[in-house]
């Protein structure tokens, strides 16, 4: 029955995402701003509110065991982007292995990339640094908690003012398909497109709440701890917004919009939830935290690497998605 339940929530997830892909494919034209800002911006915050609430809702109402909320807190914010650079990233490329081939090339605007992988990879590398300044530099934990929501705010602004000429050079967002209010008789206008958004995002929280309740009691069922259940679980439910959305956009040939999805989401979660850590949480490495911080700048690095490069080839990802699978056998053993 449980294992029922989680494939019906798999099933509605992917129902939400196609409405809220295909709603944000429109308001991006509307728009008239490029895939990257579409992708890194707004897909990226409207998936990432999943993974957002939960450690959120963990930490300020959670139960009444504060050790458990803490170590909920702290595996969501650091296994979301874990998943992202390992697993989610390698989904993507196995989505289009057929089609392309093993050294077929995928073509996300360059620019866009390499930026939301340096403000990742900076960003993530102080949250890793803030675990080991002890507490009683109160101050200092506090600083570096400030400059990484100071940080996205500047990443916010650098991908808005590239838009207009990424949309010169060909790269504006671009709806392909109508607009599913709109096949029930409803116009295409911006108080329509906004009512499929909200629906979009609606689901997509209200589904993944409900896989995560679901993948909790498997795993309670099966004898997990509670901080790896977060690590590795939990994030499986929350990501799933970010892995369909870019499986869908670079099937359909939209590579600079799935990737954008990834990458931007990594920064709003290597930036605002670390900060949010920091804060309101001891946020202290353990073995399997130090680990996971590790892995997730080496899938990081590795795919700034092949951006800087200029060749980014499908059994290029492969590898990142082998790093997921080595955290697993590795925290497992």
């Amino acid at each position: 029955m449980v294992f029922f339940q989680l494939f019906l929530m798999l099933i509605l997830i992917l129902v939400a995402a196609e409405v809220f892909t295909n709603a944000l494919e429109h308001f991006g034209e509307k728009l008239g701003i490029s895939e990257g800002v579409t992708g890194s911006l707004f897909a990226a915050i409207g998936t990432a509110l999943p993974e957002t609430i939960v450690p959120l809702l963990a930490l300020l109402a959670g139960s009444q065991n504060v050790t458990t909320n803490e170590e909920i807190g702290v595996g969501s914010i650091l296994g979301a982007p874990l998943m992202l650079a390992t697993l989610s990233i390698s989904l993507m490329a196995i989505s289009v292995w057929k089609r392309r081939g093993t050294h077929g090339h995928l073509r996300p605007e360059r620019t866009g990339l390499k930026r939301d992988l340096n403000f990742f990879i900076i960003a993530f590398s102080f949250a890793a640094i803030a675990m080991y300044v002890p507490h009683t530099l109160a101050i200092v934990r506090y600083g570096i908690s400030a400059a990484m929501v100071l940080t996205y705010f500047i990443y916010m602004v650098m991908t808005l003012n590239a838009s207009k000429a990424l949309v010169a050079d060909g790269h504006g967002t671009e709806a392909e398909s109508e607009m599913f209010l709109c096949r029930i008789g409803f116009p295409n206008n911006n108080l329509v497109i906004f009512l499929q958004l909200l629906l979009g995002v609606t689901l997509l929280i209200v589904v993944a709440k409900g896989f995560i309740n679901w993948v909790e009691v498997a795993a309670q069922a099966v004898g997990i701890s509670t901080l790896l259940l977060s690590l590795l679980i939990i994030p499986i439910a929350t990501e799933l917004p970010e892995k369909v959305n870019s499986i869908l956009w670079i099937r359909k040939g939209k590579d600079t919009l799935a990737f954008a999805n990834i990458t931007g989401a990594m920064v709003f979660q290597g930036t605002l939830l670390p900060a949010i850590g920091i804060t309101l949480t001891p946020w202290q490495p353990s073995p399997e935290v130090a680990l996971g911080i590790a892995l997730t700048l080496v899938a990081a690095i590795w795919l700034r690497y092949l951006a800087g490069k200029g060749s980014l080839q499908v059994w290029h990802l492969f590898f990142n998605g082998s790093i997921y699978i080595i955290y697993w056998l590795l925290v497992l053993h």
